[in-house]
């Protein structure tokens, strides 16, 4: 068991590091010449492999893991920190892995000892920021914070990439399965992990404190949301009958969200002298990914409503166009970010 665990771990390992090798291979210069932004590489799986390893608390199966752990370090919160200073994504990245003395710690009678490791990742972040500023070195500019405008980002991310705004969000064919990880997080009444997902997200939207950048709290919430698809994706894979109803409220959320993204992009090709039409595209594009989101659904629902516990096959038709949306989304949001 434990070397399977191991080489799941490596597959995923090496698999991080191509994608990651595959997103920078326009902006690398060489080994003479490595720069600070080379750390992007190195950086991105680190931020992968952490969120893999804490989803494995929660998430039973490896392609909910590695889901989240792609969603983390792939995701467009991530990517989008490439703009700034090249130690913001080492403070991301290092998050995950500040959350392990609080999911695998102490256990028996010492296990209250988890309460306070769980705080740990707020101190780091504030220390870290301290530190910066005693060297004179400002990662993410201080008054940077989430405003409502930017729930753009929520569902079209990459109309937000184009507009240079705060990417807070995931891609878009995953948010099935952080909708039906929210509804197995309600359902099982998981309140301290409801609890770590707000907090953080709250202090998102306030001014700084302790000379911290506000936007970086997000990334605690962008750690717990991967986590949750990822099980939420697990959960989609090992549904039974009696889990239809959930999967149909992802469907329906999925062509809902297909729905909205169509009418903003007519709304954007009727704009003077076609000067929306670049986002008209991108807004056609995510309705793309939202219909085949409800496609993979709806098959998915007819599957269980079938009692066809053929896991290959639910593999399949989830993982395929999540990955296709992940891939495709995340070259953009680089590409994007990186002026190529």
């Amino acid at each position: 068991m434990r070397k399977t665990k191991h080489t799941m771990f490596v597959v995923a390992a090496v698999m991080y590091v191509a994608f990651s090798v595959y997103l920078y291979r326009h902006y690398f210069k060489g080994f003479d010449s490595l720069r600070l932004q080379d750390l992007f590489v190195v950086v991105a799986p680190l931020a992968c492999l952490g969120c893999y390893v804490l989803s494995r608390r929660w998430v039973g199966g490896f392609a909910g893991s590695f889901l989240a752990g792609a969603l983390y370090g792939f995701g467009p919160f991530a990517l989008g920190l490439a703009k700034f200073h090249p130690t913001a994504g080492l403070l991301v990245a290092a998050i995950p892995w500040l959350f392990w003395p609080a999911v695998f710690g102490p256990k028996g009678r010492w296990r209250f000892l988890r309460v306070p490791f769980s705080v740990l990742p707020f101190l780091a972040i504030v220390l870290f920021f301290q530190l910066a500023a005693h060297f004179r070195l400002y990662p993410i500019p201080i008054q940077l914070k989430l405003h409502v405008a930017d729930a753009v980002g929520l569902f079209a991310p990459l109309v937000a990439a184009k507009r240079q705004m705060t990417l807070a969000g995931f891609y878009h064919i995953p948010l099935a399965g952080l909708i039906v990880g929210f509804f197995v997080l309600i359902a099982a009444r998981r309140i301290k992990i409801i609890a770590i997902l707000a907090v953080p997200t709250i202090l998102a939207f306030c001014h700084s404190m302790f000379a911290v950048s506000p936007i970086v709290w997000l990334a605690i919430t962008m750690l717990c949301g991967s986590v949750v698809a990822g099980a939420g994706m697990q959960a989609l894979i090992c549904a039974g009958p009696a889990d239809r109803k959930w999967i149909l409220s992802a469907c329906l959320v999925m062509g809902t969200l297909a729905i909205v993204t169509l009418l903003s992009a007519t709304e954007c090709f009727q704009t003077f002298a076609g000067l929306g039409s670049g986002y008209a595209v991108l807004f056609v594009h995510t309705a793309k990914m939202y219909i085949l989101g409800a496609i993979a659904t709806a098959i998915l629902y007819f599957l269980v409503r079938a009692k066809l516990r053929v896991h290959a096959l639910r593999l399949l038709v989830l993982c395929a166009p999540m990955a296709l949306d992940i891939f495709f989304s995340a070259r953009f949001v680089i590409d994007r970010i990186l002026f190529i």
